[in-house]
C-alpha cells in the first residue's frame, strides 16, 4: 500500500525514498513500493491509540529503552507477547537465578499425533531482555496488571503441520568444547518461543548484509549496526527504527510460506485478546503498553489496531492434552543453540547490558528476592509523558553519520592481558608478545571493517588469529576462551520454592547425606548401610533416580542392586544440580518418585510396543526398586499375555535369561512360585513347542534364537511337566522339524540326543562322516556353531563338542585346515561368544595341564581300555559291594538309561569281581569321595580299595 508522497509526518522521507528508487532502479515501481511501504508501516504503528513498543529478544538496547519508557510512563496494563497460559508461572521467577526458561510440558497427548510425545515449549528469560524488565515492573509495582496475549502452548502445536514432528525454528550451531555442548542441551528438544525474532527470512538478504557488513554471523551484524547506534537513542527514534527494521524483514520475506501464515494468525490472536481485555476491564488505552516483536509491530492484518472494523479472530478451543508448567534452568549457550545465534552472542549482550546500565545511570527493574540480584525501587511520581503529533526521527537517524566512539584502550588492553593469561592456563604457549599482537590486530580488524573501535567480535577474531596457531592443546579453543572472558556462559538455577513437589521431595529425602545438592558440581556420597541403617531410604531413592534420570545425574561408584542382593556399602556421584531440568520434568509426571516409576513400568508393559521381554524387565525393576508384590503380579500377568501373543522368537534368548533369574529369585525367597511364574512357564512351554518347527526352517530366525527356545524347553521341562504340560508336545515338535541350515541341523541332533533318541556313539559317527566328506568340510564350522549353541539347552554335551573340535584339528590336513580356521573363528564369535568360555573350561579339564605330559597323553575318546588289575588285587566283597547288592534298583535304572545290558554277578565269584576291583583300584579317589558323601568310616573304604 502506498500513501501520497507528501501526507503525514513522514512525507518528506517518502519523497526522498521515491526519488532514490527512481534513480537506482530505473523506475519508481517495485523498489518504490517497498521503500514507501516501510514508511507507511512505521506511520501506521506509531499512529495507533494503544502504544506499541517493538523489541528484539535478548537485546540490551531494547531492555534499556524499555526501562526508560517504564520509568517515564508507568503504564497500568502491559500486554506482552508470550503464551497466555504461561502467566501463572511468572511469579516463580522470584525464586530463581537468571537465566531460566518458562516451560510447558505434556507427556500424555490427546488431540496430537502420538509420535510427537512428549511436547515441550520453552521461553527463555534473561536479565538483559525487555520482556523481563516488563515482567519485573508489573510484578513489583502495585496496581499494574500483566496480560499475556500470545497463542497458548496448545495452539503452538495445533498450528504445526501434522505430517512432521515439530522442531525449533532455528537450527542449532555446533558448540565448541564439551562443556558448551552440555549447556547447549539444557533445553533438550523443546520448541522455543521468544519475543522479537528479528532475523531476515530471505537468505539472499542476510547474505548481502553479512557480506557488506564484513561480519560472519547475523548476531555480529545486529550488534554492530543496530544495538550500538540505538543504545543511546531517545524513545521516539528507537520505536521508529525498530518498526522500520521489522517492516523491512517482513516485506522481503518469501511470500506464501507457512511461517508467514502462522505469524499473521498470531497477530490476529494477540489483537483479539487485547480488545477482549479492554472491553472487559474498561481500561484507558493511554494507560496501556503493548510489548511485541518489531516484526509484529509492522503487522498488516485486518485486526490490527483498536479501531479496526474487522471482526475478532476465531480462536479454536484447546485440546484435551493436560499441560504441566514450570521453570527449568537455562544458559547463554542453550539460548544460542535454541535460536541459532552466534556462540557467545548472549554472553556479549549480557556484558553490554551491564556496561550500559553503569554508564547510563538507569536503574533496571528486578524481582524482589531473586537470587543474584537485589531489588531496587525508585520512588517518585512518573515523569510527564509528552503528548503530541508524531514527528519524523527516521530521516535524521538514517542520514546522520554514526556517533564517534573513541577507542577505550584500557578495556581492550585488559582483554588482551586476560586472554593471554587464560590461554596459558589452558595449555597454550602464549606470551606478552601475543597480547601485544592481539591488541594491534583488534584495532586493525576494526579499521578494515569501518568501525571506530574494536568490538568483542573483532577482539575474538584477533585472539584466534594470534594465539590459536595450529593445535588446540586442551578442551577449549581460543574462541571459547574469549566467550568465557567476555562474560562467560552464565547458567541459571531454579530455586527450591519454585521446584515442583517431586523435586522438593527428592531434595528433602536426600538431606541425611549432608550434601548441597542444588550445586552444579559433582559430589560424592558415601553410604554405610550397615553402620547407619537410616540411610537405607536414601539408597532406595538413589537407585530409583538412577533408573529415571539421565546417566550422569546419579551414578553408582560402588555397590549394586540386583535380585536378592543389597550392598552394605555404597558410593555415589551426584550431579542433581547439573541435571535440574531432568528432575523438574520428572516432577511433571507425578508427585513422588515411586509414583512416576510405577507409571513408567506400567507404560513399558502396557504400551503399544510392549513385548514379553520389556514386561519381564519391568517385573525385575519392580522387585529391585519398589518391592511391590501387587505391581509385580500385575506386570507378570501382562508378560504372560504378551508372550502368548508373540508370533516371532527374536527375543527368546532374553526371555530365557530373565525368566531363569526371576524363577531363581522366587524359589529362594518365597515358599512357592507366584501364579504368574507358573503361568509363564506353562504358556512358554506350549508357545515354543508350537513355534519350534517353523523356527527350525525359517531363514530369518537365527541359531541363537532356536538354541534359546530349546534351552527354555529343556531347562524348565521338569517344572512345566509338574504344572501339567505334556512332553509329547515337545516330541511332536522335534519330529516335525526338518532344518536345512547346518547350525540348526546340529541343534536338532543335540535335541534328539537330550531326549535319548540319538546316542553319543551315533552322534560321533555322524560327525566323523561329515569330516570324511570333502564337500561338507567347508561347512563344518557351522555345524560346530550349532553344537556350541546346543550347550545352552544341553550343557552336558560340552565334552562331545571338545572331542569333535579336537578330532577335526587332528584329521584335517593343513591345506584344508588353514582356510577353515577363519570360518570357525567367525562363526563362534558371531553366534556364540557367551558360550565359548564354557568350551574353554571343558577343554581345560580334558587336556593335560603341562606340556611335558602332552606327548604321552591319550584322549579319553580314543577307546583305549583301562589296564586290568592283577589277580592278587582281587579282594572279598566289602561294604560298597554289599550296599549295591542290597539296593539294586538304582543301579538297574542307571543301566537302563545308559543302554547297558547284563545281569548281576555272584558276590562270591572272585573272577566276576575282577573288573570292578581293577576299576576301584585304578581310581581310589572316587570311592573316597563317595564314602565322604555318605559319611562312612574312612578306614574300611581305604582297606577295601587296597
Amino acid at each position: 500500500m502506498t500513501a501520497p508522497a507528501t501526507v503525514g509526518a513522514f512525507g518528506a522521507l517518502r519523497e526522498q525514498l521515491t526519488d532514490a528508487a527512481a534513480a537506482f532502479a530505473d523506475g519508481p515501481d517495485a523498489l518504490a513500493d517497498i521503500l514507501t511501504g516501510l514508511v507507511d508501516d512505521v506511520d501506521r504503528a506509531l499512529g495507533e491509540r494503544l502504544e506499541i513498543f517493538p523489541v528484539c529478544h535478548h537485546s540490551p538496547a531494547s531492555a534499556l529503552a524499555m526501562v526508560r519508557r517504564l520509568r517515564q510512563k508507568q503504564p497500568r496494563v502491559i500486554y506482552l507477547e508470550l503464551c497466555e497460559d504461561l502467566q501463572p508461572v511468572l511469579t516463580e521467577l522470584r525464586n530463581c537465578r537468571l537465566p531460566v526458561a518458562v516451560q510447558a510440558f505434556a507427556s500424555e497427548l490427546d488431540g496430537f499425533p502420538a509420535a510427537w510425545a512428549p511436547l515441550s515449549v520453552i521461553a527463555p528469560v534473561t536479565e538483559a531482555s525487555a520482556e523481563y524488565q516488563a515482567i519485573a515492573y508489573a510484578l513489583e509495582t502495585p496496581g499494574v496488571e500483566l496480560v499475556l496475549v500470545d497463542r497458548s502452548t496448545d495452539h503452538v502445536f495445533q498450528w504445526s503441520p501434522r505430517d512432521e514432528t515439530p522442531v525449533p525454528d532455528e537450527s542449532a550451531p555446533e558448540q565448541a568444547g564439551d562443556d558448551a555442548g552440555e549447556q547447549a542441551a539444557l533445553h533438550g528438544d523443546a520448541v522455543g518461543v521468544e519475543i522479537g525474532d528479528l532475523r531476515p527470512r530471505f537468505a539472499e538478504l542476510e547474505a548481502h548484509l553479512l557480506h557488506h557488513g564484513k561480519v560472519r554471523h547475523w548476531s555480529e551484524w545486529w550488534d554492530s549496526y543496530v544495538e550500538r547506534p540505538l543504545a543511546a537513542a531517545d524513545h521516539d527514534t528507537y520505536r521508529q527504527v525498530m518498526v522500520l527494521i521489522g517492516s523491512l524483514f517482513r516485506r522481503l520475506r518469501p511470500s506464501g510460506s507457512q511461517r508467514t501464515d502462522r505469524d499473521e494468525d498470531r497477530e490476529r490472536y494477540m489483537w483479539t485478546r487485547i480488545r477482549q481485555h479492554l472491553a472487559a476491564t474498561g481500561v484507558d488505552p493511554a494507560d496501556c503498553l503493548y510489548v511485541c516483536g518489531a516484526f509484529h509491530a509492522a503487522s498488516r492484518v485486518e485486526q490490527f489496531g483498536l479501531d479496526s472494523p474487522a471482526p475478532d479472530f476465531d480462536i479454536t478451543p484447546r485440546t484435551a492434552t493436560k499441560w504441566q508448567y514450570g521453570l527449568i534452568p537455562s544458559s547463554h549457550s542453550a539460548i544460542e543453540a535454541q535460536f541459532g545465534l552466534a556462540p557467545g552472542s548472549v554472553s556479549i549482550a549480557a556484558a553490554t547490558w551491564s556496561k550500559a546500565v553503569s554508564a547510563s545511570g538507569v536503574t533496571p527493574y528486578r524481582l524482589g528476592g531473586q537470587r543474584g540480584a537485589t531489588s531496587r525501587k525508585r520512588r517518585g511520581k512518573p515523569e510527564a509523558v509528552p503528548v503530541g503529533p508524531v514527528t519524523d526521527r527516521l530521516s535524521g537517524f538514517l542520514a546522520a553519520p554514526p556517533t564517534p566512539d573513541g577507542l577505550d584502550e584500557a578495556e581492550l588492553r585488559s582483554w588482551c592481558v586476560d586472554i593471554v593469561r587464560l590461554a596459558r592456563r589452558n595449555g597454550y604457549l602464549a606470551s606478552t608478545a601475543d597480547a601485544i599482537a592481539v591488541f594491534e590486530t583488534s584495532i586493525l580488524l576494526a579499521g578494515l571493517r569501518n568501525r571506530a573501535r574494536p568490538t568483542p567480535y573483532d577482539f575474538a577474531d584477533a585472539a584466534v588469529t594470534c594465539i590459536e596457531k595450529d593445535v588446540v592443546p586442551g578442551r577449549r579453543d581460543v574462541r571459547r576462551l574469549c566467550e568465557i572472558l567476555l562474560g562467560g556462559d552464565r547458567i541459571g538455577q531454579v530455586g527450591y520454592d519454585a521446584l515442583p513437589p517431586l523435586a522438593r521431595d527428592v531434595l528433602h529425602r536426600l538431606q541425611p547425606l549432608g550434601l548441597d545438592l542444588e550445586k552444579r558440581t559433582v559430589q560424592r556420597a558415601l553410604l554405610d548401610l550397615q553402620g547407619s541403617p537410616d540411610l537405607a531410604g536414601c539408597s532406595d531413592l538413589l537407585w530409583m533416580l538412577r533408573h529415571l534420570l539421565p546417566p550422569g545425574a546419579v551414578r553408582p561408584i560402588m555397590g549394586e542392586r540386583r535380585l536378592g542382593h543389597r550392598s552394605i556399602q555404597e558410593s555415589w556421584d551426584l550431579a542433581l544440580g547439573r541435571h535440574q531440568r531432568a528432575l523438574i520434568e520428572l516432577g511433571y509426571e507425578g508427585v513422588t518418585v515411586e509414583q512416576v516409576l510405577e507409571q513408567r513400568l506400567r507404560r513399558a508393559a502396557h504400551g503399544p510396543e510392549a513385548t514379553a521381554v520389556g514386561a519381564l524387565a519391568a517385573v525385575e525393576d519392580a522387585i529391585r526398586l519398589l518391592n511391590s508384590p501387587r505391581l509385580v503380579d500385575e506386570l507378570g500377568t501382562r508378560a504372560v499375555e504378551l508372550l502368548a501373543g508373540e508370533r516371532t522368537v527374536d527375543d527368546a534368548p532374553e526371555v530365557l535369561r530373565r525368566i531363569r533369574r526371576l524363577l531363581a529369585h522366587h524359589q529362594a525367597t518365597a515358599p512357592r512360585l507366584p501364579a504368574w511364574c507358573e503361568a509363564f512357564v506353562t504358556t512358554g512351554y506350549a508357545h515354543y513347542c508350537t513355534l519350534l518347527p517353523t523356527a527350525f526352517v525359517d531363514q530369518e530366525t537365527g541359531v541363537r534364537q532356536v538354541g534359546a527356545m530349546l534351552g527354555f524347553l529343556f531347562s524348565l521341562e521338569s517344572l512345566a511337566l509338574s504344572l501339567g504340560c505334556d512332553r509329547s508336545q515337545l516330541e511332536l515338535a522335534l519330529a516335525q522339524s526338518h532344518p536345512q541350515a547346518p547350525p540348526k541341523v546340529a541343534l536338532l541332533w543335540a535335541a534328539h540326543h537330550h531326549l535319548g533318541m540319538l546316542p553319543v556313539v551315533e552322534l560321533r559317527a555322524r560327525c566323523r562322516e561329515l569330516l570324511s566328506n570333502p564337500l561338507v568340510v567347508p561347512a563344518f564350522p557351522q555345524y560346530l556353531s550349532g553344537f556350541v549353541h546346543a550347550l545352552e539347552p544341553v550343557p552336558g554335551l560340552a565334552p562331545f563338542v571338545v572331542e569333535t573340535m579336537s578330532t577335526a584339528f587332528a584329521r584335517l590336513p593343513d591345506p584344508v585346515l588353514l582356510p577353515w580356521l577363519p570360518n570357525l573363528i567367525t562363526a563362534l564369535r558371531e553366534h556364540g561368544p557367551e558360550l565359548v568360555p564354557l568350551l574353554v573350561r571343558e577343554a581345560g579339564r580334558t587336556f593335560p595341564g603341562t606340556l611335558s605330559t602332552l606327548d604321552s597323553w591319550v584322549p579319553p575318546w580314543s577307546g583305549t581300555a583301562p589296564a586290568v588289575a592283577p589277580a592278587d588285587a582281587q579282594r572279598p566283597v566289602g561294604q560298597v559291594h554289599g550296599l549295591l547288592a542290597d539296593h539294586r534298583q538304582p543301579v538297574d535304572a542307571v543301566a537302563a538309561l545308559l543302554g547297558v545290558e547284563g545281569g548281576w554277578q555272584s558276590p562270591g565269584d572272585g573272577t566276576a569281581n575282577s573288573t570292578t576291583a581293577a576299576l576301584v583300584h585304578a581310581h581310589p579317589d572316587t570311592a573316597e569321595a563317595i564314602a565322604t558323601l555318605l559319611r562312612l568310616p574312612r578306614s574300611p573304604v581305604r582297606q577295601e580299595v587296597r
